[in-house]
């Protein structure tokens, strides 16, 4: 789970920039957070989801979900924003996605816009790269048959 500050602006981040698919919104206004329920999905799987309580049960059966968690009213401060967990004091670090080819997505990044914390060739670890989200989060981009 992540914490967001703006649900719209990460959702267009995940959804438009790493294709994921939003599956399912939980409110809580009562206790002043909503959770957002992500999945990487194949084109088949997006072009036959199905609907309506069967769709929920569909989002909780996947490989790996995202949960991004939006607490009210973080959206409208301009001095919030959520630890990333890699400066001091350090905890979590990042999250990974798998790409079936690391120029293609590069090229797609840049494209978008997308900060770059590490991009493939910099540093020692070759054939990796690391993004971040609108919230600053890291995200590693990998090509498994470059991982060998």
């Amino acid at each position: 789970m992540l914490r967001v500050k703006d649900p719209a602006k990460s959702l267009e981040f995940y959804t438009g920039v790493l294709g994921m698919t939003l599956l399912a919104v939980k409110k809580f206004p009562e206790m002043e957070f909503d959770l957002y329920f992500l999945a990487k999905l194949t084109d088949s799987e997006r072009e036959n989801l199905p609907a309506g309580e069967e769709l929920e049960i569909f989002a909780f059966r996947q490989r790996g979900i995202l949960e991004l968690t939006h607490n009210y009213g973080t959206e409208t401060k301009a001095d919030f924003s959520y630890h990333d967990g890699n400066s001091e004091p350090q905890g979590f670090g990042h999250i990974c996605f798998s790409v079936p080819n690391l120029d293609e997505a590069v090229a797609w990044f840049d494209k978008n816009n997308v900060e770059f914390k590490k991009r493939p060739e910099d540093g020692s670890m070759k054939n990796i790269a690391f993004i971040k989200d609108v919230d600053g989060y890291w995200i590693e981009i990998v090509q498994a048959d470059l991982m060998g």
